[in-house]
């Protein structure tokens, strides 16, 4: 599967009656859209998956259904294709690679250095004490 390629079997579509502008037409039309994708369906990799889960959020149904409601535009031919370019949107953000972090340890010299400047500011603060009168 090309990453932009949604294929039809994997979409469910539902039209909703929408909020916001639009006046009496907004009252009268099922202008909002609802698209659910059957991720299991879109058959990507393992990590792949696992990034969309963490990129979906809440938009992402524990039975595996990515939930995108668009409610932006008047019409319904507007909404759709907005929820559409926002599914591909999370898809195409799942299939980035992280980079892969290397491990680093401090040098010798580094450790060191910490250990002095530790011990010099344990002498400032040893010197904050009361004094005694001897």
């Amino acid at each position: 599967m090309a990453r932009t390629d949604l294929p039809e079997d994997a979409i469910e579509e539902r039209f909703l009656a929408a909020s916001g502008p639009g006046g009496q037409n907004v009252n009268k039309v099922a202008t909002a859209v609802q698209l659910r994708v059957d991720v299991f369906k879109l058959g990507l990799e393992p990590w792949a998956y696992q990034q969309l889960k963490t990129v979906a959020g809440s938009r992402m149904t524990a039975g595996g259904t990515l939930v995108v409601t668009a409610r932006r535009f008047r019409t319904q031919e507007a909404n759709r294709v907005d929820a559409r370019e926002r599914i591909v949107e999370l898809l195409e953000r799942a299939h980035e690679r992280q980079a892969r972090r290397v491990k680093t340890k401090p040098s010798k010299a580094a450790k060191a250095r910490r250990v002095d400047s530790k011990k010099g500011r344990a002498v400032v603060k040893a010197g904050r004490g009361r004094v005694s009168m001897d």
